[in-house]
């Protein structure tokens, strides 16, 4: 194997530029995906049954489809339609469609807020009862209870289930690779790969790095879980 060729200047800044591609993505998707995931969950677990069925659809579809797909489907689907196109020199929304980086963030926030919906939504109605009626013992009203006391509950109660979220969104940004111009960690080792033909030392490299970007997600996970949830463990006496 020729890793010297790997821990060249250029290729390590190739690699370099495509692992902060890979965290802007990630970490823009994360925290656009989270307010809308937000706003979603509410909306599952209304007393609007319209409401409740529109997103309840939206979520199926999102995580019934390929992300990969969903992926395709803005950037080669809504990108490249003609009436977008006449606009997207001028008119807002439609300027950031000629954008590959905006196509690949919209396709992981829109998919990443079905998932993490749902999980919220069924955090938020599996809340203790005995929560809510103490909340309104104390006189608080039904925005205040949902706001205090179950959405906070809901969202300790989810990190578990969401750090595998996160994790599978960091692996989940090699797909941005699939967009033209876009020079995320595995773009970098296809370009490595095509000019020097060396594809174990280049994508090994680059497997390298989402390994440890994953332990450092769930290292950082774990120390939350432990801050946020140690009221659910074993009490000492």
């Amino acid at each position: 194997m020729k890793w010297d060729v790997i821990f060249q200047p250029q290729n390590l800044a190739l690699y370099g530029q495509g692992i902060v591609t890979t965290l802007h993505l990630l970490l823009a998707s994360l925290a656009i995906g989270a307010v809308l995931a937000l706003v979603f969950a509410l909306a599952l677990t209304s007393r609007w049954r319209v409401l409740r069925a529109v997103v309840g659809a939206y979520t199926y579809v999102v995580r019934g489809t390929p992300l990969l797909i969903q992926v395709y489907l803005i950037y080669y689907g809504l990108g490249q339609l003609e009436w977008i196109q006449a606009r997207w020199d001028d008119i807002w929304p439609w300027t950031y469609f000629k954008e590959p980086f905006f196509c690949a963030l919209l396709a992981f926030s829109l998919n990443t807020a079905g998932y993490t919906a749902e999980m919220l939504a069924g955090a938020i109605r599996e809340t203790s009862a005995g929560e809510i009626e103490a909340a309104q013992a104390y006189g608080m009203g039904s925005v205040a209870i949902l706001w205090r006391i179950v959405l906070p509950s809901a969202m300790r109660r989810t990190l578990p289930a969401y750090s595998n979220e996160v994790v599978m969104m960091l692996q989940s940004t090699s797909l941005a690779s699939a967009v033209p111009s876009m020079l995320d960690v595995t773009s970098a080792a296809s370009r490595v790969y095509s000019k020097f033909y060396l594809p174990f030392e280049a994508f090994l490299f680059a497997a390298g790095i989402y390994l440890v970007a994953t332990f450092a997600l769930v290292g950082i996970f774990r120390l939350a879980e432990r801050h946020f949830l140690a009221y659910l463990g074993p009490q000492k006496t």
